[in-house]
């Protein structure tokens, strides 16, 4: 296993945390293995380890590109994240405000409604 994979499930888990890593493993097969290895080297090896930017950061970058192209299946992962990046729910809706001047309000508005659910459901209120 390379420096970058392990460097990567480092990351991933801290910011994503044990369980969700944990079930991600758990359901990963021979098919997907091979693009399991690509995000966990790429995105969270590289990318997440990069110390350039502080993880409050990445975590408010992340979740402005996801819904500002239409990724919404990955936004309450994120939004679930930021209990560990230290992005707040301020932080989040300012991202989110700027997603609807730079790439549309109906990609801005579903993505607040995924957060806004999301942060029910952490604080135990759904």
């Amino acid at each position: 296993m390379s420096d970058r994979h392990e460097d990567g499930m480092k990351m991933r888990r801290r910011v994503l945390g044990d369980a969700h890593v944990d079930r991600a493993e758990a359901a990963k097969d021979t098919f997907d293995a091979p693009f399991q290895a690509l995000i966990t080297e790429g995105a969270w090896g590289t990318v997440w380890s990069d110390d350039t930017i502080s993880l409050r950061d990445r975590s408010m970058l992340t979740l402005a590109l996801l819904a500002a192209t239409g990724n919404f299946e990955e936004i309450p992962m994120h939004v679930r994240a930021t209990a560990n990046t230290g992005a707040t729910k301020d932080d989040v809706l300012q991202a989110f405000l700027h997603v609807a001047i730079y790439a549309g309000v109906p990609r801005a508005n579903h993505a607040i409604k995924l957060a806004k659910e999301t942060y029910a459901e952490m604080e135990g209120q759904a």
